[in-house]
């Protein structure tokens, strides 16, 4: 009987022990961190990144996680107030939402729209402009029109009184220079004058000189958006232009602005953060601009990068940020004297990449999309290299 109660215990012990190192094992490999509390409760102003950031090692899985779990219908629909449980006991790896005193009859965003907004409003991306009708002239000739003038459009002969338009200003193009045979790809910007025509920038002139156009790719024009107004007269008894009143606030208007059809909610408000759908070539997806003409950004700030639905990049797509490795040349065999620019790429040290953080696409186009910064170690600049969230190096 004794030993009977010994094997017994010993199995017992042994499913025990397989047990918890099954769900210890499938909680390591969601990333859930080891430090979470039993319960969390949430709070006005949380966003899903953020809470899934203080529970998971890997907070843009939470979609996969949350919706494993039979107690969440959707996981957007999570409000201040709710309890969040996190149990192993009966091998449920997730989180369980409980119908806590609810604070807010609004649901909690992915990340924080108010950091977004504007750029989803005032910002967009198209391949060409040159169609688009512009402004010619203003109001009493002046040099600016503000809200509650009037301006003179070209390019609406068919408009009728009560149609609303955007008014938007190119001020940017997008390029990408392919280099066969070096590191990486060259991207770069033009500046755009008050015609959308890009304006002569001696930084780029050997650029220009030394590689082909034949290589270059335009990415595509930004357009910001400046104002709106209603049509309030067309091309009628001989005039050649439609009068447009400005009736939003904004910045002033000025000739060679141009005017897109009003979209109403062109844009998501909701995100699934996942990784990319597909492998993108290194060098390809790489960081344009920095919002706000900075060069360098942190936690909040929007980025464009160099890829977009072109290159399965969709809303809620989730990169890791990345200096490229410097290339450098070894000292110690070719002397500490050695000029750099005497030794060719090729016979240079490539050192590298430098890890810098997390972004969350939230805005695509074709060929260029607009990216959140949710978390870093060091600041993001213009050129850094995207790839997939989880990469090593």
């Amino acid at each position: 009987m004794a030993r009977m109660l010994e094997r017994l215990s010993r199995s017992l012990r042994t499913v025990c022990a397989v047990s918890l190192l099954t769900v210890a094992t499938y909680a390591a490999a969601q990333g859930v961190r080891g430090d979470h509390p039993d319960t969390y409760v949430v709070q006005r102003g949380d966003t899903l990144w953020d809470i899934a950031g203080r529970f998971l090692q890997r907070p843009w899985l939470w979609p996969e996680i949350w919706q494993a779990n039979p107690q969440i219908q959707n996981p957007h629909l999570i409000y201040p107030g709710d309890v969040i449980s996190l149990s192993y006991l009966d091998r449920v790896t997730g989180m369980a939402v409980q119908p806590g005193p609810r604070q807010d009859p609004a649901p909690i965003n992915a990340i924080p729209l108010s950091d977004i907004e504007p750029f989803l409003r005032d910002l967009q991306v198209v391949e060409d402009f040159e169609h688009l009708p512009y402004v010619v002239g203003l109001e009493e000739e002046r040099m600016r029109a503000a809200e509650g003038q009037v301006v003179y459009v070209r390019g609406l002969a068919e408009a009728t009184p009560g149609e609303r338009y955007t008014i938007v200003r190119p001020t940017t193009r997008y390029h990408r220079l392919e280099r066969s045979g070096l590191c990486c790809d060259l991207f770069y910007k033009d500046d755009l004058d008050f015609r959308g025509r890009h304006v002569r920038d001696g930084r780029q002139f050997w650029t220009n000189v030394v590689f082909p156009d034949s290589g270059r790719e335009t990415l595509g024009h930004e357009l910001v958006r400046v104002s709106g107004g209603t049509v309030t007269r067309g091309e009628v008894g001989g005039i050649q232009v439609t009068t447009l009143l400005l009736d939003q606030e904004g910045n002033e208007v000025r000739v060679g602005d141009r005017l897109v059809p009003v979209n109403p909610q062109p844009y998501d408000l909701q995100f699934f953060p996942h990784p990319p759908r597909l492998q993108t070539e290194y060098g390809r997806a790489r960081v344009l601009a920095v919002a706000d003409m900075l060069t360098t950004g942190g936690p909040r700030d929007v980025i464009a990068i160099s890829v977009g639905t072109r290159e399965g990049v969709d809303n809620g797509t989730v990169f890791s940020l990345w200096r490229e490795g410097s290339s450098s040349i070894d000292r110690v065999e070719k002397g500490p004297d050695r000029d750099p620019q005497t030794v060719f790429f090729e016979n240079k040290l490539r050192l590298p990449d430098e890890f810098s953080g997390h972004a969350m696409v939230f805005r695509t186009y074709e060929r260029v999309s607009y990216a959140l910064v949710m978390d870093s170690v060091k600041p993001t600049q213009i050129g850094y290299h995207l790839k997939h969230p989880d990469a090593p190096y």
